[in-house]
């Protein structure tokens, strides 16, 4: 290993923590409750799925990685993942509550832990469907 590729590696790694950071934060503005309070309070349900989507970024910025040269590429690509996960979360989301009226983010917001699994699974069985894609 020469320094070059220990300097790329830092480089890589720190820029992927920070896209991870920022997705993170997106997603926390973007749900019905503070991730950060509720998490502090203890609610598992949130704590959860907070983890499920952060294992499940984590695994699309990997994927986009080993498939990309530029770093600039893989940052996009893992930032349009997220997108695509946003709006499939939104429609199942949707679904659930149409069809079984089944409100997971009210169901999270309130501690409800088998519906933050439900939603961290989401984004994770999607992960793995675009990180096959990539």
């Amino acid at each position: 290993m020469t320094i070059e590729n220990v300097i790329g590696t830092l480089l890589w790694t720190a820029a992927g923590a920070v896209l991870l950071f920022v997705l993170m934060g997106i997603d926390a503005y973007f749900t019905k409750y503070k991730d950060m309070a509720e998490m502090k309070k203890g609610n598992t349900a949130v704590t959860v799925r907070f983890v499920l989507k952060l294992v499940a970024q984590g695994y699309i910025l990997s994927r986009s990685i080993v498939t990309s040269d530029d770093l600039g590429e893989a940052l996009l690509v893992s930032f349009i993942s997220f997108v695509i996960l946003f709006v499939l979360e939104w429609i199942v989301e949707f679904a659930f509550r149409r069809i079984g009226d089944l409100r997971l983010d009210e169901g999270v917001r309130d501690g409800i832990v088998g519906h933050g699994l439900i939603a961290g699974s989401l984004h994770l069985v999607g992960a793995m469907i675009i990180g096959s894609c990539l």
